[in-house]
């Protein structure tokens, strides 16, 4: 992908986050901006190497914090957007360069004393859940726009698992986390729990499970691994909610258990139609409609096997004609759900009716 070299003033969206850097080979920091920094800091470096001791360096540009402060106005609450994953977030002024379109902008950071801030792209809309899930604001969200959101969602995940200069695995794709700007064009955002793969690596498998229920696949939440088909997974879940207008948490409308489960009971009974956003006039083609619907529980089948790659699933979209596979159940058919918040430590239980268990922090 090139990268334009025109300068421009952008609004700005920090994420002012103290002392909370992800552990060593899990931050974005190395995005390309076409500028370059060096650190002894392993974290921020481009390979981490166990022993490395050399200096690396870091495609990023770094702001000071006075500079950061001043934009910010001393981080005024007049200033203050709300609260990210990792901290508060604020509304500054600075330059920036361009990126993918599909992609919110990480335009640098500030790294001084215990001060430890992310500078990214300020989005006017908001994020796509303030209009997604609230019956009145959904309205705004017509068949045209909805469309143009799933296709820029699917651009954006391709270039990061495929045309990337790394191969990045976002591990928290969900509603809240596509931002809006003006024109309601969207971007993915919040890459604090991404993994970057490297060389031929397609998995991983870690302890430390963190994402959102409800969009993370079954390997990943009861096992730990996550490859390019963990966010296949988020992006079928996310495309139901699109298609629906429903969340796929805490869903209520029928016996089914879940979002997905009442996708697949309508799908297997040749009713796919009824699952489609009443609020939805203007769906110039059912035909359309059933094809995401399809598309979508092709990419939570329960098996990452099964799952198409991103590429695949950009294909499906853009070519109407093209004839479809079945799909398989989808993940998590059998689990019934229990949301129970701890205001300490905001974790999230899921109890499925088979008594297995696991906990997850629970994102907004």
């Amino acid at each position: 992908m090139s990268t334009p070299l025109a300068m421009l003033t952008l609004g700005l969206m920090f994420y002012y986050v103290r002392r909370k850097l992800r552990k060593k080979g899990e931050d974005l920091l190395q995005l390309d901006l076409g500028m370059t920094q060096t650190t002894e800091n392993s974290e921020l470096s481009e390979v981490n190497k166990p022993g490395d001791g050399k200096k690396k360096e870091v495609k990023m540009p770094l702001f000071s914090l006075k500079s950061v402060s001043a934009a910010t106005d001393n981080f005024s609450d007049a200033n203050k957007l709300g609260e990210g994953g990792f901290g508060p977030v604020y509304k500054a002024m600075l330059i920036a360069k361009l990126q993918h379109k599909n992609l919110v902008r990480l335009l640098g950071c500030c790294i001084e004393r215990d001060e430890k801030i992310l500078i990214y792209e300020y989005m006017s809309n908001k994020s796509l859940d303030f209009f997604l899930f609230d019956p009145e604001k959904r309205k705004i969200l017509n068949w045209g726009t909805r469309l143009q959101i799933i296709e820029g969602v699917s651009q954006g995940l391709l270039y990061l698992h495929q045309y990337s200069r790394f191969r990045i695995i976002h591990r928290d794709l969900k509603a809240s986390n596509i931002l809006l700007d003006s024109d309601m064009n969207p971007k993915i955002s919040d890459f604090g729990m991404a993994r970057i793969f490297g060389g031929n690596e397609s998995q991983a498998n870690t302890n430390r499970i963190v994402g959102t229920y409800g969009y993370m696949s079954p390997e990943y939440a009861l096992e730990g691994l996550f490859s390019i088909k963990s966010d296949i997974f988020s992006f079928g879940v996310l495309l139901l909610e699109i298609v629906s207008g429903q969340k796929n948490t805490g869903f209520y409308l029928t016996d089914s258990r879940h979002l997905l489960a009442y996708a697949w009971e309508l799908w297997t009974s040749e009713r796919g139609s009824d699952l489609v956003d009443p609020l939805l006039d203007d769906v110039s083609s059912m035909h359309v409609a059933l094809r995401y619907i399809n598309i979508a529980l092709l990419c939570v089948q329960e098996s990452a096997a099964d799952r198409p790659t991103m590429s695949e699933v950009v294909a499906m979209l853009s070519n109407e004609s093209a004839a479809l596979p079945y799909p398989k159940e989808p993940a998590f058919l059998n689990v019934r759900t229990v949301v129970r918040e701890n205001p300490i430590n905001s974790i999230t239980e899921i109890c499925s009716v088979n008594n297995a268990s696991v906990s997850i922090v629970q994102g907004r």
